[in-house]
């Protein structure tokens, strides 16, 4: 017998079957978007690879994702180039005056400006010339007086003379007038010399340029008074053209200069500013010290450059290239293309399939930017930069910037105005980037 209370249970079991309930609105699909990005990755991927350009024939397999680095270029030749010695030297003149007064008195004048370029002879300076002009005068008029009594005591001799050979004076009258002949003869002498020197002393008032060349700052202003003792000059002349450069070498360079000297031969000398990038004069060596300095094994030696534009100044510090000798036929190569490393100095060489690959080479002499080595062949061509981002193996782009074209010739100078042209290969043409693709992604509706 069923209760009042079992029967609402009994009919709820007896309703129809429950409907399937419909999924939450609003509930992320991750499958979906995951697989979106996957195909975003891929399409990035294969755009870039299109990016790199398509291989081409025999240029063998491209290395998955590695950028083409681009790269200048210069080709290995062959030439001369010398072998320097350098040092550092300092211009010294080859001569230098000091003038200075040789007689007391007052600076009347001074005929020159400061800096001034003066001639052989040029007036430089004038001290009152009065007083010496006296004592030239007051030497004339003693030298015409002890003249007189020598034409004096020369008649007295004569008479003297007569008087002997007659028997009319002893012999010992005649001995004592031929000696004050010969007395005021030494007088007249004396007197001469005397005025002399008074002309000299009126001459050293007037101060003239013992040679040719600039002249310094002024020490001394008109109207002082000037002495011959004196330490400080009253003006400085220095010589600069020609002028020279004195520096010193290592006693291990020594034979070698000595050998060429020996023969004749003239070694050219070029004078560089203090930072050694600009070429100042060219000369040539003149001579050698003759002793070796034992503290610092090195000798001095002198060079002497024309000078005609005043490049070279008295004191000045510069750098000094000495040409010892020239090799000839020798391999040569840009100074920047070679590299160095724990192993040793090597360049990039590009090879034919468009890589590069690291060869060691033996570093011979410099010249400017060029350097001769050991250890390439005529004709190669190796890499002039980027060197920053190569590697054995790399491949490159030669001659091409990051957008620049690639048959562009590439010129770099090798020194003494040669040039090489490093003409690029042509490029096929670009391939296209792959089509992008539309995605779309729908939700289905619940039924």
């Amino acid at each position: 017998m069923n209760t009042p209370e079992s029967a609402p249970n009994a009919g709820k079991s007896e309703g129809p079957p429950p409907q399937p309930q419909p999924p939450p609105q609003g509930k992320p699909r991750y499958w979906i978007w995951g697989l979106l990005v996957c195909l975003v990755v891929v399409g990035i991927v294969i755009s870039l690879l299109h990016r790199q350009g398509p291989a081409q024939a025999g240029q063998g397999k491209r290395g998955f994702g590695l950028p083409v680095v681009p790269v200048a270029t210069a080709v290995v030749r062959k030439g001369d180039i010398g072998v320097y010695t350098n040092a550092l030297g300092i211009v010294t003149p080859v001569y230098t005056v000091m003038v200075k007064s040789r007689v007391d008195g007052q600076l009347m004048s001074v005929n020159f400006v400061e800096g001034q370029m003066v001639h052989q002879g040029d007036s430089l300076v004038e001290i009152d010339p009065r007083p010496y002009q006296a004592q030239v005068v007051q030497m004339e008029g003693q030298l015409v007086r002890d003249k007189a009594l020598l034409e004096n005591a020369h008649i007295d001799l004569e008479r003297y003379k007569i008087a002997y050979a007659s028997n009319a004076i002893p012999e010992q009258q005649l001995a004592t007038q031929v000696a004050a002949v010969h007395q005021y003869e030494g007088t007249v002498k004396l007197d001469e010399g005397q005025l002399s020197n008074a002309v000299v002393q009126l001459i050293y008032t007037h101060l003239t340029a013992p040679i040719s060349g600039r002249i310094g700052l002024r020490p001394v202003d008109p109207g002082n008074i000037v002495h011959a003792t004196d330490t400080n000059p009253l003006a400085v002349i220095t010589q600069l053209q020609p002028i020279t450069v004195v520096f010193s070498v290592t006693e291990d360079s020594l034979p070698e200069i000595l050998q060429q000297m020996s023969q004749g031969n003239k070694l050219a000398v070029e004078a560089y500013d203090s930072v050694f990038e600009k070429k100042l004069a060219t000369g040539t060596l003149l001579t050698t010290d003759n002793q070796i300095d034992t503290t610092t094994g090195t000798i001095r030696l002198k060079a002497l450059f024309a000078n005609e534009d005043n490049s070279l100044f008295p004191n000045q510090f510069v750098n000094v290239n000495l040409l010892v000798r020239t090799q000839r036929g020798v391999l040569l190569v840009p100074t920047a293309a070679v590299q160095r490393s724990p192993e040793g100095t090597f360049v990039y060489v590009v090879q034919t399939n468009q890589t590069v690959a690291m060869r060691p080479v033996k570093e011979g002499p410099t010249e400017g930017s060029v350097t001769a080595v050991e250890g390439l062949e005529e004709g190669d061509i190796i890499a002039a930069d980027n060197f920053n981002r190569l590697q054995d193996g790399v491949k490159v782009a030669v001659g091409k910037g990051e957008e620049g074209p690639r048959d562009r010739p590439v010129q770099v100078s090798l020194g003494k105005g040669v040039k090489v042209a490093a003409t690029n290969p042509e490029a096929g043409p670009k391939q296209g980037h792959g089509k992008k693709r539309n995605m779309a992604a729908t939700e289905a509706t619940p039924p």
